[in-house]
């Protein structure tokens, strides 16, 4: 790459003022560059790993020509990945006239704030939310809140508070909405297509210029670290205290954040966050939609990548085991070339994927479910919201016109070293009736295609019973004979 084509500092702004950072660590957080290098110290450090939401600040990008704003987890979103970007912290907050913000004013007169640690982090998660939807619900609202965690506890005044907002002030006439032009035509400015490069040796920081770039970089450097979301990375720094230079940031590649729906299979790029992916995919295949809204908090999914998610080989991370049974292929890449394989060939053992050195997920390829069949995911934990998998099925089934099962694919996370088809249960399902005898005869079949671990999250007897039990919970789904297994607290009320 020429030398003009590289750029040795990243650019963006932070509130309202343009920064200009030669000197970043590969694993440097936005936490530690706001409260150190700038103390703006509204932005807390409650868990270090995304969890809880004290350090939420917002991160405005260019998307398809507009100008979209999310909330962040500040704690493990490293500073290297916001060129380019517009970020908002607490600080930057204002009313008119020198007043408090609505959020602010509305947490303040519904008594919001008890010890006011998390209430920063509630501020901007709120604010987000504000902005996108000014007359929220209360789905709305609990949605955007799942990411922060009050300590003191006192929900209800904090909802209370989400809704009253607009009561203060109109969303349309905040700066984040009346300024937007000027703020797209700034951060229009910093595109100049460059590749970033920061550091020497291995402490660099290096940001691709494009996909072509990456595979290009990536193929002479295989012992770099890919960076999409930073949801999974951002702890190995926060937490395990590693050094992961030399860092190839890649959460801004345009070529890798596209989603194609097409011949009837949806093709995701690896950089395609869970929110991205939200609309398309719950849509289409609505099981995601209540999947994806399990998945961390708004920070993480706003964060957090697909491909990320299917490129760590985690045996329980929540996207595999779904596309898996629906019979997703990915698309690898090194260098130029490029080779596709069944998604469930991917997953060798624990820790080992079939990836190359220098070879990269790209995109990942999932076929929609005909009209006919019957397909859905279902996720075991010890709470409900934000929390990481215990034991995840994903059932996808089609039957022929006498009810006898023509084709099943049953697929497990947290079951085996990685994510896993239940294929002696399949075998013992294809060609026989959909009922009860058959279910029963089936369930017996687990013990041949797994053999769980106790750990932290379940006890092995315990995820074993889940397993069949989550069937059997699909066969009552699938079949009408009993009442819905699952009813919210809405329809409920």
């Amino acid at each position: 790459m020429p030398a003009s084509r590289v750029r040795n500092a990243i650019r963006f702004v932070l509130n309202g003022e343009d920064v200009v950072l030669s000197d970043v660590a590969p694993g440097e957080t936005l936490l530690d560059y706001l409260r150190l290098a700038r103390s703006l110290r509204g932005t807390k450090e409650g868990c270090a790993e995304g969890d809880c939401g004290a350090c939420t600040v917002l991160v405005g990008k260019l998307v398809d020509g507009g100008l979209a704003y999310e909330s962040v987890n500040a704690c493990i979103r490293f500073t290297g990945s916001l060129d380019g970007c517009h970020v908002v912290t607490i600080e930057g907050l204002g009313g008119a006239g020198g007043r408090l913000h609505p959020v602010q004013q509305a947490m303040v007169d519904f008594h919001g704030s008890q010890c006011g640690f998390c209430t920063p982090g509630f501020v901007m998660a709120l604010y987000a939310l504000w902005m996108r939807s000014p007359e929220p619900d209360d789905a709305e609202i609990e949605k955007a809140l799942q990411g922060n965690l009050c300590r003191c506890t006192g929900y209800e005044a904090i909802v209370r508070a989400a809704k009253a907002i607009s009561s203060y002030g109109k969303a349309s006439a905040d700066p984040l909405a009346t300024e937007r032009l000027q703020i797209m035509d700034r951060l229009a400015a910093l595109r100049d297509g460059a590749r970033v490069e920061i550091g020497e040796g291995r402490s660099r920081l290096v940001i691709p210029a494009d996909v072509d770039d990456l595979a290009e970089l990536y193929d002479a450097e295989p012992g770099a670290t890919l960076v999409a979301g930073s949801t999974d990375v951002g702890l190995w720094v926060t937490k395990q205290m590693r050094d992961i230079s030399p860092v190839l940031l890649i959460g801004n590649l345009a070529g890798l954040r596209t989603i194609v729906d097409e011949n009837g299979a949806i093709t995701i790029g690896a950089g395609v966050t869970y929110s991205e992916a939200f609309e398309m995919l719950s849509r289409r295949i609505p099981a995601f939609g209540p999947l994806f809204d399990r998945i961390g908090g708004d920070q993480v999914r706003n964060m957090g990548t697909i491909g990320g998610n299917i490129a760590n080989g985690s045996p329980i991370g929540d996207t595999p085991p779904p596309l898996i049974a629906l019979g997703a292929t990915l698309t690898l890449r090194k260098g130029g070339e490029r080779r596709t394989l069944a998604l469930e060939d991917y997953f060798l053992a624990y820790g080992k994927q079939d990836r190359k050195p220098g070879e990269f997920v790209e995109s990942v390829q999932v076929p929609v479910p005909t009209d006919t069949a019957h397909f859905a995911i279902h996720k075991v934990t010890k709470r409900r919201d934000e929390d990481i998998t215990a034991v995840l099925g994903a059932f996808h089934l089609e039957l022929a016109g006498d009810g006898v099962v023509s084709a099943i694919r049953i697929a497990y996370g947290g079951m085996a070293a990685t994510p896993k088809r239940a294929k002696t249960v399949e075998s013992a399902l294809v060609g026989r009736p959909w009922s009860e005898a058959t279910i029963e005869a089936a369930v017996s079949a687990y013990a041949s295609d797994y053999t769980p671990l106790t750990d932290m999250r379940a006890s092995a007897e315990y995820r074993a019973l889940a397993a069949s039990n989550l069937l059997w919970r699909f066969f009552v789904e699938t079949t009408g004979t009993r009442a819905p297994v699952q009813v919210s607290r809405y329809a409920a009320a």
